[in-house]
């Protein structure tokens, strides 16, 4: 065997067969991820792949685009503005507030959407479906019923007017549609389906709004005030709000139903404000009612001279000499029982002024009627 000398700095045989099998191995490693390396996809033939055709859309989808190609140009994005102070300059600026949704009443401008979308706005800016942009201007609101009417001078062939429907007739499961602008994205639709009907929520001003439509339909910021249709394109309610944990959307909305949209629209076009039916008397609250060991009934605190309670000859509640008299108590209107402020504004919404409703009022322990002509609440 020969074997090399460390000092001598020749390669022995083993050491030269040692280094020719790492080289083969390095080579064989290399030549396996060569075509790899080599293959990199381009192929100068390459062309497009064939269509497939796809046949006629369904006819629920073809419904859907329908309903949108109809409704769309009614809906209309709002953006408000108000005014505050500079810190620095302390002059008074103008900053973004907010946006929300909107549709067209009418051919001459009126716009509907929440109260709350344009609550503490000092400038309205309505933009149409073709991105034209109107200032809008306050006529009338209800915040009551969150619903609102702006004016805005468009020109006619721009104002289509929003097909209406009817809501008294709804069936839970029923599918619906909701068009609007969530989160800035204008004409943007979804849909769903009617999960409840007959909810409650409350307005801004903290009463309730009643017979509210509950959907599942995706409403998001910025939909406030949108239409939510039904499968014709008619509107059944005004998208009004959302409970969500984290304020986006989590599968439940609520409309104000159309039904009483299209009572309150014309009332504020006409009044600028919702005329509702009184009795001409202030009611106690709950709290004072208790104070006063009332456990039933709504005590009447003071009556409008002239008005329907003084005529229908009701008592007021009086002091004398440190002694307070109580007044009468009203335990029901038209057979219905009422337990407390609110409950007497549910029952008067169903009527007008003018009619006829008779009171069933405590007086010194003894139940009596008493029939009165509604006015009008002021």
């Amino acid at each position: 065997m020969i074997i090399m000398s460390r000092s001598s700095g020749r390669t022995t045989p083993r050491a030269l067969i040692f280094i020719l099998l790492i080289l083969v191995g390095l080579w064989l490693v290399f030549r396996s991820y060569e075509p790899h390396q080599r293959n990199t996809g381009r192929d100068s033939t390459a062309t497009p792949q064939v269509v497939a055709a796809r046949g006629e859309l369904a006819a629920d989808e073809q419904n859907t685009i329908a309903v949108f190609k109809q409704a769309s140009p009614s809906v209309v994005h709002i953006t408000t503005s108000a005014l505050q102070q500079d810190l620095f300059s302390l002059n008074a600026i103008e900053i973004p507030q907010g946006t929300g949704s909107g549709f067209v009443w009418d051919e001459q401008g009126r716009v509907v959407t929440n109260f709350h979308v344009i609550n503490q706005a000092s400038r309205i800016s309505v933009t149409m479906s073709d991105n034209s942009v109107w200032k809008a201007v306050l006529i009338g609101a209800a915040p009551d019923k969150d619903l609102a009417v702006l004016q805005i001078d468009a020109p006619k062939n721009l104002l289509k007017p929003i097909m209406i429907g009817e809501s008294h007739n709804l069936l839970v499961g029923q599918k619906v549609f909701a068009i609007g602008n969530p989160f800035g994205l204008d004409q943007t639709m979804t849909s769903g389906i009617i999960s409840a009907l007959g909810r409650e929520i409350k307005a801004i001003t903290g009463r309730l709004i009643r017979d509210m439509i509950q959907t599942d339909a995706a409403i998001n910021p910025g939909n406030s005030g949108g239409p939510l249709l039904d499968s014709a394109g008619r509107l059944i309610g005004v998208n009004t709000a959302i409970y969500s944990p984290s304020g986006a959307y989590a599968g439940i909305g609520f409309a104000v139903p159309v039904q009483e949209v299209n009572q309150v629209i014309p009332q504020l076009i006409r009044h600028g404000k919702l005329i509702r039916p009184g009795i001409g008397a202030s009611l106690a609250d709950t709290r004072l009612a208790r104070r006063l060991g009332i456990s039933e009934g709504v005590l009447i605190l003071n009556i409008e001279e002239g008005g329907p309670a003084d005529q229908a000859g009701l008592h007021s509640t009086e002091q004398q000499g440190g002694e307070i008299l109580l007044g009468d108590i009203i335990s029901a209107i038209n057979g219905k029982k009422v337990a407390n402020y609110d409950a007497i504004r549910t029952e008067l919404e169903g009527l007008q002024v003018g009619d006829e409703v008779t009171l069933t009022i405590i007086r010194n322990g003894q139940t009596m009627p008493a029939r009165l002509r509604l006015g009008a609440l002021d």
